[in-house]
């Protein structure tokens, strides 16, 4: 079934999120008390909600998105490339970006989107995020009434647990297992927050998450036993 979809129908994504604010403090009283009401039990005793709050980028309702980057196949012949670009700046502009994109290029029912644990987060924390910021729902995103075979979307993680619901694996162990060559990785997930407030350099996080977009799209090409891209085959938009 996968082999039947066309490279060139998938969207490959991945998304960077932090904190919608950079110290606890500079949320509002009734904020500070929702935080701390949403995470008392991934808290525990062992940290106070202020402790925590640097960790408020996985959800949505305390976090913002700073980057989405985007990749895709384009095919000639037997020749491939795989293009990859990305949103960044102010969230509500680079989600307009990035909605127009789904509007524009990948608006036909055959077209997918593609993450790695995007059924989890990526997807339903961009759906989230664009509600919250007053932005109609593109039809890639929008769930409603959808059977779950009506849904566009893959996720490299429920395609690599092939029914089995207790497993996660993550994007850098399962590239690791398939063979897939990274390079040395400059940051990882839980240093995004400290690259993008206290050092403020973007150019960093925009490299961590196109090379996290391109590991995506190598993954499911190793899913289809298909050749793995070569670096003169990626190129930058």
């Amino acid at each position: 079934m996968l082999h039947r979809i066309s490279l060139e129908h998938i969207l490959f994504l991945d998304i960077e999120t932090v904190p919608q604010f950079e110290n606890y403090h500079d949320l509002d009283a009734t904020t500070q008390q929702l935080w701390e009401q949403k995470t008392q039990y991934q808290r525990k005793e062992e940290f106070t909600a202020e402790a925590f709050y640097d960790r408020a980028g996985i959800w949505a309702e305390f976090g913002k998105i700073i980057c989405i980057s985007v990749g895709f196949f384009k095919m000639k012949g037997d020749v491939r490339n795989f293009r990859v670009t990305s949103f960044h700046g102010e969230e509500n502009t680079l989600l307009r970006e990035f909605k127009n994109l789904l509007e524009t290029h990948f608006n036909k029912p055959q077209h997918l989107l593609c993450a790695h644990n995007g059924k989890e987060f990526d997807f339903p924390f961009i759906a989230r995020r664009m509600i919250i910021h007053g932005i109609s729902l593109p039809f890639k995103l929008n769930l409603f009434g959808k059977k779950p075979w009506e849904v566009p979307h893959l996720d490299t993680l429920e395609l690599w647990k092939f029914g089995d619901f207790k497993t996660f694996t993550s994007l850098k162990l399962m590239a690791h297992v398939l063979g897939i060559p990274s390079p040395k990785d400059d940051i990882d997930g839980s240093q995004v927050r400290d690259v993008y407030y206290e050092k403020n350099d973007m150019d960093r996080i925009l490299q961590y998450c196109e090379k996290d977009t391109i590991t995506v799209a190598q993954i499911l090409l190793r899913l289809r036993n298909e050749t793995l891209l070569e670096a003169d085959e990626i190129l930058s938009v």
